[in-house]
This record gives C-alpha cells, sequence and structure tokens, in this order.
C-alpha cells in the first residue's frame, strides 16, 4: 500500500528508494521489538515473582519461642527473611487479625487453636492455600475443610496431679474429682482470662453428663480458681510452693518438669488424668492481602517441614502434627496422650463460648 501510493505521486530512483525503504522497514522492526519488549514487560508485571529476597512477619501468640538459626536456614533456602511479631495470648492474637483484616500487620498468623479458628473463619482475614506437606499430616488434625488454616501442632490440656502430694489414690475419670477424696485438692483457671481454663471448661462440657452440675458440686468440693496458668501453676500448685496437688495444664508438663528439675531427677514428679484431656491443635494461615504471598506460602510449608516440626516440642512443648517429625527422647520416653481426647467441633465452640462462659461464672464465681 505504502509503495503504491508514493508511486501515484511521483517515481523515485531506485536507489533512495531501496534506502529509504531499509529506513523505513527498519522503523518499523524497531518499533515492533519496543512494542513486544514492553508488551513482555507488562504481561511479566502481572505475573512477577517476588523477588528472591524478601522479608515476611509472622504474627504469633506470645508463648512462640524456636531455637536460634531456624529461620536462618529457611533463608538460606528460599531467600526469605523471617520477622515475629508477637500479639498477647490466643484470644489477643485472633481479634487483632479481625481487626486488620483490611491492612494485615504482617503475612502469616501462627497460633490460633481449635477453641478460636472459627472466629478467623468468620472473618475475612484469610486466604486459602492448600501446602503440598498436608500430605504428611493426620486426617484428624485437619479441620478446616477450606484449606484457610493449616494445622502446626497439637496439645492436650488435662488435670496434672504431683504424685508424691495427692493422699488419696490417683483419679481416673472427671467425675472422680467430685468424690469427697479430693476435696481441696484442685486449682483450675477462669475460662474468660485463660486459654486453658477455656479449654477445661470445653473438657467438661463434652466429657460428663452435665457440666453445669459438674461445675456446682466441683465449686461445694472447694475448687480454687485463677486467672491464668501461670498462677495457678506457679501459685496454688505444688509446683510453685502452693498446697493444691492437682491442677490444670498440659499432658506436656510433666516432661518439662523432667527437664528443667534441680536437682535432676530420673522421672517426672507429676502425672496426668487422661480422662480429662481436651486436645488443642494450633494453625498457621496466610493473611489476606499480604503483599509476599508467595513468600507466605513458603512460610507455611516450611511451619510442616521437618526442619520446623523437630523443634516444636523442646521450645513450646507442643506435639508436632506432621507425621515424618520424630520426637526427642523425653517425650518419647515420658510423655503421656491419650488416644482419645475429648473435643467439640470449632462451629459448636464459637456459637455456644459467650453463653458457656457467661453460665461458668454464675455457677462458680456468683
Amino acid at each position: 500500500m505504502l509503495a503504491t501510493r508514493y508511486h501515484l505521486n511521483w517515481v523515485m530512483p531506485a536507489e533512495e528508494a531501496m534506502k529509504k525503504l531499509f529506513v523505513l522497514v527498519g522503523s518499523i522492526c524497531l518499533a515492533a521489538l519496543i512494542f513486544a519488549a514492553c508488551g513482555s514487560d507488562a504481561v511479566d508485571s502481572d505475573s512477577q515473582q517476588e523477588p528472591a529476597e524478601v522479608t515476611v512477619t509472622l504474627v504469633t501468640h506470645d508463648s512462640f519461642a524456636i531455637s536460634e538459626g531456624v529461620f536462618e536456614s529457611f533463608k538460606a533456602a528460599t531467600g526469605i527473611t523471617v520477622e515475629v511479631l508477637t500479639s498477647g495470648d490466643v484470644g489477643s492474637l485472633v481479634t487483632q487479625t479481625i481487626l486488620s483484616e483490611n491492612n494485615p500487620v504482617g503475612d502469616v498468623v501462627y497460633g490460633v487453636d481449635n477453641t478460636f479458628m472459627q472466629r478467623l473463619l468468620n472473618s475475612s482475614a484469610l486466604e486459602p492455600y492448600e501446602t503440598p506437606a498436608l500430605a504428611n499430616i493426620p486426617d484428624q488434625f485437619e479441620l478446616d475443610p477450606t484449606h484457610n488454616l493449616t494445622p502446626i501442632d497439637y496439645g492436650d490440656v488435662c488435670v496434672n496431679y504431683w504424685k508424691d502430694a495427692l493422699d488419696a489414690p490417683v483419679p481416673t475419670s472427671l467425675m472422680d474429682l467430685l468424690s469427697d477424696e479430693y476435696k481441696s485438692t484442685l486449682v483450675v483457671q477462669n475460662p474468660e482470662t485463660s486459654s486453658p481454663g477455656m479449654a477445661f471448661l470445653l473438657a467438661t462440657i463434652a466429657g460428663t453428663p452435665d457440666w453445669e452440675e459438674f461445675w456446682k458440686q466441683l465449686r461445694t468440693n472447694d475448687v480454687t480458681v485463677t486467672n491464668s496458668w501461670e498462677a495457678a501453676y506457679y501459685g496454688d500448685f505444688i509446683a510453685g510452693g502452693g498446697t493444691r496437688p492437682m491442677v490444670v495444664s498440659y499432658a506436656s508438663s510433666p516432661v518439662a518438669e523432667l527437664i528443667y528439675a534441680d536437682p535432676p531427677v530420673d522421672e517426672p514428679p507429676t502425672g496426668v488424668l487422661l480422662d480429662s484431656c481436651f486436645r488443642q491443635v494450633e494453625f498457621a494461615g496466610v493473611l489476606a492481602g499480604t503483599s509476599h504471598p508467595s513468600a507466605a506460602r513458603k512460610l507455611i510449608d516450611f511451619l510442616l517441614s521437618d526442619t520446623f516440626q523437630n523443634e516444636i516440642p523442646m521450645n513450646m512443648f507442643m506435639y508436632p502434627a506432621s507425621s515424618t517429625a520424630e520426637l526427642p527422647p523425653e517425650f518419647a520416653q515420658h510423655s503421656e496422650i491419650t488416644d482419645s481426647p475429648l473435643s467439640l467441633s470449632p462451629t459448636e465452640i464459637e456459637a455456644n463460648r459467650q453463653n458457656w462462659t457467661e453460665r461458668w461464672v454464675e455457677i462458680v464465681l456468683g
């Protein structure tokens, strides 16, 4: 078309015409290359992966602990730096995560357990991610079919007893605690202010014929109530110099007593009432709106790697969720964990939490 138009006006000398043609074709090719390059950049900007070196923030509860060098190994493998931001107890963690759902303070949340998970799932604070590492996670821990929350570890909240201080025979069931022989022996936590306190309330709801009647009788049997696990375990319980030989704590507490005993001991001084155990599963999830979604997913993968999972028992005294993780010898030899823990569905817990705790306050503290 161009040659025809020019020919209608005048005839260009052949040599000059060839020069013009080469210039024109060159210009067109250059323009095409520039357009293609810009177009390529535009496409890549939409699907562009994150830079190799980024920093992601792991938002978690105050009980989070891990050995030095663990996240450094993750950085060495991925180029991703992990910063840890603690946010109070699990209740505070969930509340703050929901309040910042449109502007997350981090990239991954970790430590939400099954007593609070439904509250978070009812919000828009998470985005789904189904990690390939779920292949190593037993089905019993996968409580979220949407994969907004990924199971990382678990533990049981149970009644613990000091072996040498319990005058009566060791109780074998929750209902035994109502017997006169266990009067003035037990210290528990307030479920409104304590995560293990809430778990033990749920244990009584799931594990007794009438939980309200159970607590009425437990009050008659002179149960002591504190606002925190620390106040119960290191206050009224014998371990902290108190007089009560039984306390609501964790199935892993006897292992901790063994490890930190001074002077050293060969056997844990405490035991666990396995019939009283309520299972807590802790989860992690990618925060919706993260600036680093790819890196956040890699961190979820890492939390289920053997490198991280093997660190959980001795740092947080929980049990790794992955079937490929290995328990340290102290846990393998001395921990007591039930095969039939008490449980309630996350939806049932969330639907009834306020009514249950308000009724508990009326019965026990009223």
